[in-house]
């Protein structure tokens, strides 16, 4: 390393090398051994993804998760990998060929997929590699791709299984549709937003009659699909109705009014058209009574062909058509602007459609009847969620679970392993000869559909393994259960719960221990961030600008687990300047001529910073263990900045041009490295770096694969007493500067207290920082000096001007009311029960303390108060 150092810190120079160095020495490659393992698998990004907020938050977390596992020694693995993501991909391939002038339905499957599989293979990756950029500590060697063919084979064979066990049926059943994707769409992945609507007043006229039953909608395009009239038994405006029959507008079709209870009387005009095509409601009222369906629409959204009219038309041009058609025949009463939730695909954002069909279904209650530990482990922290509320979440999905639609009508996924003959008989099985076999028959064809993406992924902390094509290879035996998941609480029922029910269903065991709940990275105005919005900011640009470092430590900075993030630049601004900080410190201790001794002098605060490490050491590991990661940040944040290089490296520095004893300069390069491996989890780059320069290291030596610190004794009256010192020359020098005192203008100080003196060994660091001609102790107040008091002293600064009596009773008087707010607060503390009860010894004993020192400050300031007033 070169003995000069840079006056700035370059940190997109440095990134890009270190992390060549880390993979160049396969640091973060793992295979099983006789050490623990830390695993975490990776929420596969969709191929079709960049780098986002979401996921700079996501994989910094991990990456702080398996860094600091790495350097304890455990045998850690981060598998990397990406997912299909059918709906998404199809969506991008099919937008490619449009360019090309290509349509999909002028091709064949094979040849759909061959384009496919060209755009996965040109932008798949690139995801993962702006991960690199973040610093991510993935085993790379070991990516995997859900449509690869092990895993794909996997998920074929797990669909055979549950099949066979009774726990995948195939059903006509209302789902919902995305005309823009042409796909099924499961409950989890359509988004109910509110949204401005008409609700339109349309006349039903009684059959050879000018009388009119009102019925009030929102949908007048499916008018056309509409076989009756419902209203409640027990209104009694329609009881004369029930039984008679009405037509439909538009189509003229007769319909007979219904009574059932569902209907609300209280909404509209308490009369309910029934549409059982295109409403899951609608559609339970017609399998009750019996009526036929007519589906208005085509796949794609356009009016069908039992529809009528319109026909080929988009559904909301029909909308506008109808309306326009109900107002000329006189059948359009009025129209009422209305608020309502609209059901959206999470996907392409086009609004779904309810549509009967036959699709493939899990029996998701027998599975859990089967499975019962996926609620139980959670519920009883077997399975630890973080934060630990969102258990409630979690077990309210599992309490009103409804069957998992895992058909789509796409062509990029796992192809369904089902086989139908002519007589629409079935067979599920891999291949076309088992089908034959098994139906009869040479004329089978298989299904079209493929599965749910969800229906890979559920499978993904098992098959990076290959745990369900070798149940017993080492790899499954070592890594798996895995230690901690980090997601988002949005996907908590899409997959970690369905990880579990995978867990449980073939490994009869957790998918992982910890599951580590993100918040939604929201802008100042707590508006979620989105391209829509143009409120979310490029994450590769921000680490252009303010480095890797800088960006890992804004995002963690503001992200308590299960919490929102409210995302501020100036948080990317703030570490950058850390690291800026970190520099200079480097810069000056690097800086410092060496002289073999030991200064006596500097024992005091060598003794102190080692101390105070070791607390911050226990600290940190606390907040850890609960995975309070911006605790941990801002602990080491704190020790770093304050007690570091504010008052440590102060205390210690040589005088001008003077060189720094033997003993204290090791002593600090000692320190300084612990700090850097405390912190390199959240900030490797400029951590290895600072580590590199502190001293000569051995070839291939990192700080990534150095041992993390472990605490050593805490001395907590030498902290308590550098307290008292720290406050004492802060006090000091803001009178000094309030009295423009020059930096060569010393000052006299005295000290009065009812207890021995706690900081002797601290009078010369005293002196020399506050920059003081005396510091001694006194029976009788000063007069003429300004005074302050720290602990349980009082002290006099004599500055030589004249002391202002009404000014120094306000001062006092505010003071006071200061201590004593502040002394009831400790003291609300510390008569909660449950905060007793629960809090961790030296917290419970810091609080003491504080009381305890409140009340002193409390008695000495109404004493100088009462001397003052006297």
């Amino acid at each position: 390393m070169s003995k000069e150092l840079s006056k700035i810190y370059d940190p997109l120079q440095v990134e890009s090398r270190w992390y060549q160095f880390w993979m160049e020495r396969d640091f973060f490659h793992s295979e099983p051994d006789e050490r623990e393992p830390f695993t975490i698998v990776i929420p596969p990004p969709n191929v079709t993804g960049v780098l986002h907020m979401g996921h700079m938050l996501n994989n910094t977390i991990q990456d702080v998760l398996i860094r600091k596992a790495r350097m304890e020694g455990k045998n850690a693995c981060w598998v990397p990998g990406t997912d299909h993501a059918s709906i998404a991909t199809e969506a991008k391939v099919v937008a490619m060929l449009r360019e090309r002038g290509i349509k999909k339905s002028d091709l064949s499957r094979e040849e759909f997929l061959k384009y496919a599989w060209e755009w996965k293979e040109k932008y798949g990756g690139i995801i993962l590699e702006q991960l690199k950029k973040l610093g991510a500590s993935c085993d790379w060697k070991r990516t995997r791709f859900t449509m690869e063919e092990s895993l794909s084979e996997a998920v074929i064979d797990v669909f055979i299984d549950l099949y066979g066990k009774g726990l995948i049926y195939r059903g006509l059943r209302m789902i919902n549709w995305d005309p823009q994707a042409k796909t099924t769409l499961s409950n989890e992945e359509v988004i109910y937003t509110e949204e401005k609507s008409q609700l339109y007043y349309v006349k039903y006229k009684l059959k050879d009659s000018e009388e009119f039953i009102a019925v009030a909608t929102v949908r007048p395009e499916t008018i056309m699909g509409d076989v009756a009239v419902c209203v409640n038994p027990n209104d009694e405006r329609y009881k004369n109705w029930i039984g008679k029959t009405v037509i439909v507008p538009l189509v003229n079709r007769e319909v007979p009014v219904i009574a059932d209870e569902y209907v609300d009387m209280e909404f509209g005009t308490g009369a309910l058209k029934i549409t059982p095509a295109h409403d899951i409601n609608d559609y339970e009222i017609g399998k009750k009574f019996d009526l036929p369906v007519i589906d208005c629409f085509n796949e794609d959204g356009t009016v069908s062909e039992a529809a009528m009219v319109f026909v080929g038309e988009d559904r909301f041009k029909a909308r506008k058509l109808a309306t326009k058609q109900l107002e000329t025949d006189g059948l359009l009463i009025k129209t009422e602007d209305i608020v309502n939730k609209v059901g959206r695909s999470e996907r392409t954002n086009a609004v779904v459609e309810p549509r009967l069909s036959l699709q493939w279904f899990v029996d998701m209650r027998k599975f859990m009847k089967k499975n019962p530990q996926v609620l139980e482990d959670v519920m009883t922290d077997e399975l630890r969620f973080f934060p630990s509320n969102l258990k409630n979440t979690y077990k309210h999905w599992i309490d009103n679970i409804k069957d998992w639609c895992i058909s789509r009508q796409l062509w990029w996924g796992q192809r369904i392993p089902a086989w139908y003959d002519e007589a629409g008989n079935v067979a599920v099985c891999k291949t076309h000869e088992e089908a034959v076999a098994k139906l009869g028959t040479n004329n089978v064809k298989q299904d079209e559909d493929v599965v749910d993406t969800w229906f890979s992924s559920w499978l993904w902390p098992i098959t990076v393994f290959d745990g369900l094509k070798d149940p017993n290879n080492k790899d499954i035996r070592y890594y798996y259960p895995t230690n901690d998941l980090v997601t988002a609480p949005e996907i908590m029922f899409f997959w970690v719960m369905r990880m579990i029910m995978a867990g449980y269903e073939w490994r009869g065991e957790k998918p992982f221990k910890n599951v580590y709940y993100t918040g939604i990275v929201r802008d100042k105005l707590r508006r979620k961030m989105s391209k829509s919005l143009g409120n979310s900011p490029d994450p590769l640009e921000l680490i252009e600008k303010y480095g890797a470092d800088g960006v890992r430590m804004g995002m963690l900075l503001c992200s308590p687990a299960g919490n929102d993030i409210l995302f501020d630049e100036k948080l990317c601004e703030q570490g950058r300047n850390f690291n800026n900080k970190l520099w200079n410190a480097l810069r000056l201790v690097k800086g410092w001529e060496v002289k073999q001794g030991e200064n006596a002098q500097n024992k005091v605060a060598i003794e102190w910073i080692e101390s105070k490490l070791n607390q911050t050491i226990l600290d940190i590991a606390a907040s850890y263990k609960e995975y309070r990661l911006s605790e941990v940040l801002m602990t080491l944040y704190k020790f770093i900045w304050d007690d570091f290089c504010s008052w440590y490296l102060e205390l210690i520095k040589p005088d001008f041009q003077q060189p720094i004893d033997s003993y204290t300069y090791r002593k600090t390069i000692s320190v300084f490295e612990t700090i850097m491996q405390l912190l390199h989890p959240f900030m490797p780059f400029i951590t290895e770096e600072i580590w590199h320069e502190l001293k000569e290291r051995s070839e291939g030596e990192s700080i990534c694969i150095s041992n993390y610190p472990i605490a050593g004794n805490v001395n907590n009256q030498l902290i308590a007493e550098a307290e008292l010192t720290f406050d004492i020359i802060t006090n000091i020098r803001e009178l000094r500067a309030k009295a423009n005192k020059k930096n060569t203008e010393l000052v006299e100080v005295f000290y009065s207290g009812t207890e021995a003196i706690t900081f002797t060994a601290w009078l010369e660091k005293i002196i020399k920082l506050a920059r003081l001609s005396k510091l001694e102790a006194s029976e009788t107040d000063v007069a003429g000096a300004k005074t302050f008091i720290a602990k349980g002293y009082k002290f006099f600064v004599v500055t030589g001007e004249q002391a202002d009596a009404k000014g120094e009773t306000d001062r006092l008087k505010k003071e006071l009311d200061y201590a004593k707010g502040f002394l009831a607060s400790v003291e609300k503390k510390l008569s909660n029960e449950r905060f007793v009860s629960s809090a961790p010894a030296n917290v419970l004993e810091a609080e003491k303390r504080k009381k305890e020192d409140a009340e002193k400050k409390i008695a000495i300031l109404e004493q100088s108060l009462a001397a003052l007033q006297s």
